[in-house]
């Protein structure tokens, strides 16, 4: 989103919440989904923890006087709702362990190119399901950083405001994150090297 249409969308939110709630969930709406779908590995826990973070943004921004909405980073902001929406799921989820593992689900298809072939599509869809599978093996406190810097896009400097940490921090918490993945990924890769020769 570049720097006028945020004006347009916080001035909006300033004069007229209601409106600018609705034009947030559209501009923004689709990150915040994506964020939590790759943090969390499920649609459904997606689509449910999204709402959650939709109404506690809606409800913050009731107690926000208009100069405050004009001030807002909004994706930044939104994020960073999402990522304190998350943690809190994985505290509750702690404390109440389920009895049973819930599946991950295959999520590749949010990210088909519909470009390549039918055999280049079913080759990236293998990809991209093991690479959503090692992500979520990634602890917490590694995969929201990746996701947030190499799924959407965030600059270091947003993943460090959605994580209130230190732009270096946030910076080694990507590298580590990448690291674990390819460490992750590096059997399965020897292995489909070994076994295609």
């Amino acid at each position: 989103m570049d720097e006028k249409a945020e004006r347009q969308l916080t001035e909006l939110l300033a004069v007229d919440l209601d409106d600018g709630f609705t034009e947030l969930v559209r501009v923004h709406g689709r990150a915040v989904y994506t964020f939590l779908l790759r943090v969390s590995g499920s649609a459904t826990e997606a689509d449910d923890l999204g709402q959650d973070v939709f109404l506690r943004a809606y409800t913050a921004l009731q107690g926000y006087d208009r100069e405050r909405r004009r001030q807002l980073k909004t994706r930044a902001w939104l994020l960073t709702v999402a990522a304190n929406v998350w943690r809190n799921h994985l505290r509750t989820c702690s404390r109440r362990p389920a009895l049973t593992g819930v599946p991950v689900e295959d999520s590749g298809d949010a990210w088909t190119d519909h470009s390549p072939g039918p055999e280049e599509l079913a080759a990236l869809a293998e990809d991209r399901r093991r690479l959503v599978v090692a992500l979520l093996e990634l602890p917490e406190h590694h995969r929201a950083p990746v996701v947030l810097r190499h799924v959407l896009g965030l600059s270091y400097t947003e993943v460090a405001e959605v994580q209130r940490c230190a732009v270096g921090t946030a910076k080694a918490q990507v590298s580590r994150g990448l690291k674990g993945l390819r460490r992750l990924l590096e059997p399965e890769t020897a292995l489909l090297e070994e076994v295609m020769t």
